[in-house]
C-alpha cells in the first residue's frame, strides 16, 4: 500500500526555488535540499525526481509566478512609460526586499548553467524572447502615440531595456543601493523619450 504524502508539493517546490535562488544549482547539495525542505531524501526523489529535475521545475515555477504576469500585462497599460518603469520597479523590489540580494533567479541560472545545460538554456532563451517581444510591443505602442523615440526600432529599444534590466539584476547582487538602481532606471527611461 502506497504511503500518503504528508507535505504540500507546491510549498516544497517554492522552498526549493528559494534555496536554488540563494545558493545556485552547483552549490546546493542533495543534503542541503533534504535539510532545508524538511523531507526525506526518498520523498524528495519520489516526488520530484533528481536534483536537476527539481531545479528545472523550480525555474519553470519562477517563470510562471514572476515573469509571465509581467509579460502578459503588456496589453493592459495605456501608460507605456509606467509599464516599463513597473518592470524595473518589480526587479528593484525583488532585489532590495531581501536581507542579502539574490538577484534574479532566471538571470542567475542562465549565467551559471546556460552555457552547459541545454534545458536551462532553452528556458532562459524562451523567457528572454518572450520578454523582448512584450517590451517591443509596448515600445511600438509608445512610438505610435509619439511618446517614445523612433530614432531606433522598437525591437532595438526593447533589447536595450532588457539588457539594462538584466545588467541591474546582476549588479544588484553586489551593489544593492537604491540610488544606483534609480539612476540607471531614469537614464533608461530618458533614452526612450522623444
Amino acid at each position: 500500500m502506497a504511503r500518503t504524502k504528508v507535505f504540500d508539493e507546491n510549498l516544497i517546490l517554492e522552498k526549493a526555488m528559494n534555496l536554488f535562488w540563494k545558493k545556485g544549482y552547483n552549490a546546493t547539495s542533495a543534503q542541503d535540499l533534504v535539510d532545508f525542505l524538511g523531507i526525506s531524501r526518498s520523498s524528495l526523489y519520489d516526488t520530484y525526481g533528481d536534483k536537476h529535475t527539481l531545479f528545472i521545475k523550480a525555474l519553470k515555477q519562477y517563470r510562471k509566478e514572476r515573469i509571465d504576469p509581467v509579460i502578459y500585462a503588456v496589453d493592459e497599460p495605456e501608460d507605456i512609460e509606467a509599464y516599463i518603469r513597473n518592470i524595473f520597479e518589480a526587479a528593484k523590489k525583488e532585489a532590495l526586499d531581501e536581507e542579502r540580494s539574490k538577484g534574479c533567479f532566471m538571470v542567475n541560472s542562465a549565467v551559471e548553467l546556460a552555457p552547459v545545460d541545454k534545458e536551462v538554456r532553452a528556458i532562459s532563451n524562451s523567457i528572454m524572447q518572450d520578454t523582448e517581444n512584450a517590451l517591443t510591443k509596448a515600445i511600438k505602442k509608445g512610438q505610435e502615440k509619439g511618446i517614445i523615440t523612433k530614432v531606433h526600432s522598437a525591437r532595438s529599444l526593447a533589447r536595450f531595456i532588457f539588457n539594462s534590466l538584466n545588467g541591474l539584476r546582476v549588479t544588484i547582487k553586489f551593489d544593492a543601493s537604491q540610488k544606483m538602481f534609480d539612476d540607471i532606471v531614469n537614464v533608461c527611461l530618458a533614452a526612450l523619450k522623444v
